[in-house]
């Protein structure tokens, strides 16, 4: 967290994603929940992912890149603190070098829409504390997000997180906050550092991250910037090959086939492969 402040965590939902983050010059990449239910498997983020189907999306990431990842560990598929401690140590396997737990019912939803449900600030230092057990490396970092900042405003948000404190938690997650002065708040009260979330079209306002900084906070997330980038881009496409026939007018919008390898290095794998087949041909 300290080559740059604040560190900026790329959203990435596959490992092709990762590749072009990292080329970009990104430190952290982060996987989020969501992206996992809506590119993998055409859901809406309301808890209906599995710790299996996050690890899978993990592992093709971690295994393309040696970039840290942050991932999204929901509720932490509990309630029993050994199901979450478990969870912890299947993320850490998989390759993550942190995760995310939060303070919302089971029957989660997205941090920006209404109506979401809150455990008990005890409950969910249950979840931290279980979470901080199921650790094996020392390096990983478990933070806790609390989404009471809407429900029950800035000082009772302060208490919960003052408690994931004490529970463990490395770092606070602040969701849905609406103004700097709430990030100026909790980076001048807590003693842990603050992720802020800077996700477009919810209640967050997207801060720059020279305003951010100033705030105090040391970690920042785009969780779908890119995807939902490329989903615009890919719909339009599918309209254009519906109404036109052809792609010839979406040449100039696509990365060619030569940008694609140089992302691969299709050219230098395939190079090993031939001087390994030469040589098992020569021996």
């Amino acid at each position: 967290m300290e080559a740059e402040r604040p560190l900026q965590l790329a959203g990435t939902i596959n490992a092709y994603c990762a590749l072009l983050a990292e080329r970009a010059g990104f430190r952290a990449l982060y996987l989020s929940g969501a992206g996992v239910a809506n590119a993998s498997f055409g859901l809406p983020d309301l808890g209906l992912t599995t710790l299996t189907n996050v690890c899978e999306d993990l592992r093709r990431i971690t295994g393309a890149t040696q970039l840290p990842v942050l991932v999204d560990a929901d509720t932490g598929w509990g309630p029993a603190a050994p199901a979450i401690a478990r969870a912890i140590r299947e993320l850490e396997c998989a390759g993550a070098a942190g995760c995310h737990i939060e303070d919302q019912a089971h029957a989660k939803r997205c941090g920006h829409r209404p109506g979401k449900q809150l455990v008990s600030a005890e409950e969910m230092s249950d979840r931290v504390q279980a979470a901080v057990a199921g650790r094996r490396d020392p390096a990983s970092v478990i933070i806790a997000r609390t989404d009471a900042l809407a429900a029950e405003g800035v000082a009772a948000t302060l208490q919960r997180a003052r408690r994931y404190v004490d529970a463990g938690a490395d770092a606070i997650f602040l969701e849905a906050a609406t103004t700097l002065d709430d990030y100026r708040r909790f980076t001048a009260e807590l003693p842990v550092p603050i992720l802020a979330n800077s996700t477009e079209f919810g209640v967050t306002p997207l801060f720059t991250v020279d305003e951010l900084r100033d705030a105090g906070v040391r970690m920042v997330l785009y969780p779908l910037t890119a995807f939902r980038a490329m989903s615009a881009a890919a719909q339009r496409v599918y309209h254009t090959l519906r109404a036109e026939g052809t792609q010839m007018n979406l040449l100039d919008r696509m990365q060619t086939r030569a940008e694609l390898y140089e992302v691969l290095r299709y050219l230098e794998v395939e190079r090993q492969f031939d001087e390994l087949s030469a040589g098992k041909e020569g021996s």
